[in-house]
């Protein structure tokens, strides 16, 4: 193989992946099979498979059991926003943004005691084995499960006050920064680190993608005069959703 040439099974995937996008290969359509991309391209059924695997990897086609292997529907994708404004008071920006939008979302939780791993000690600065308050999020869009977060918030901070639940009391669902000033924790910063991973199995179960799907992960930590007091992972499916961010120019 010669500088710049592509191995013959990503030369064929690159041809039936054109044929996908370009509309030649609709939605629902069947692949050609095996037999035929070994016909078709004069390979053999080693570069057909392993091109038939490039195009499944990336989710353009799906199989079906007994049936065989189709074309996907390719979704369009829809926007998340992330604001570098300060939100409306009393409202997180996934609120501000649905009500703003008149979207349908709707959103579900559940916060439970735990002890911080490593990795969630290191982000919050405290020791392994600290107490937080773990809170898990499925938020909707017409039904349709489009986001997960989980955030971690140190129990050292929040315990025994009207704030400890996130999504209860009197402040309940009023987001970090509202809450945390009702305690005297004035926060004044944000980082957001954004990446890309296959979903794990249980994510993918409830976006309802397929093993292989990729997701973007945000890993968020808001700070209080230099002290993480909450961080948390925002988990997205790339191939539906597009994260847009809006940052003011100071």
């Amino acid at each position: 193989m010669t500088f710049g040439e592509q191995p013959a099974y990503l030369r064929v995937a690159g041809d039936l992946r054109k044929k996908i996008v370009d509309g030649q290969l609709p939605p629902h359509t069947r692949l050609p099979s095996q037999a035929r991309i070994r016909e078709e391209y004069g390979v053999s059924d080693t570069v057909a498979l392993e091109a038939r695997k490039v195009l499944m990897a990336e989710g353009l086609v799906e199989g079906r059991s007994g049936s065989g292997t189709y074309v996907r529907e390719r979704p369009v994708p829809r926007r998340v926003a992330r604001s570098g404004f300060r939100p409306a008071a009393g409202a997180t920006p996934f609120r501000q943004e649905q009500a703003a939008a008149e979207a349908r979302g709707t959103w579900e939780s559940h916060s439970a005691q735990t002890e911080a791993s490593g990795a969630i000690a290191e982000r919050l600065g405290i020791k392994p084995g600290d107490r937080v308050m773990c809170t898990k999020y499925v938020f909707r869009d017409a039904g349709e499960a489009m986001m997960l977060s989980t955030s971690w918030e140190p129990l050292a901070l929040t315990g025994r006050t009207p704030v400890m639940l996130p999504e209860e009391g009197p402040l309940g669902g009023m987001g970090v920064v509202e809450r945390l000033r009702a305690i005297d924790v004035i926060v004044d910063n944000v980082t957001e680190e954004v990446g890309a991973r296959p979903g794990l199995a249980e994510e993918l179960l409830t976006l309802g993608g397929v093993p292989g799907h990729v997701v973007m992960v945000i890993q968020r930590t808001f700070y209080a005069s230099g002290r993480a007091v909450e961080t948390a992972d925002v988990v997205i499916p790339a191939d539906r959703y597009r994260v847009a961010y809006h940052l003011p120019v100071k």
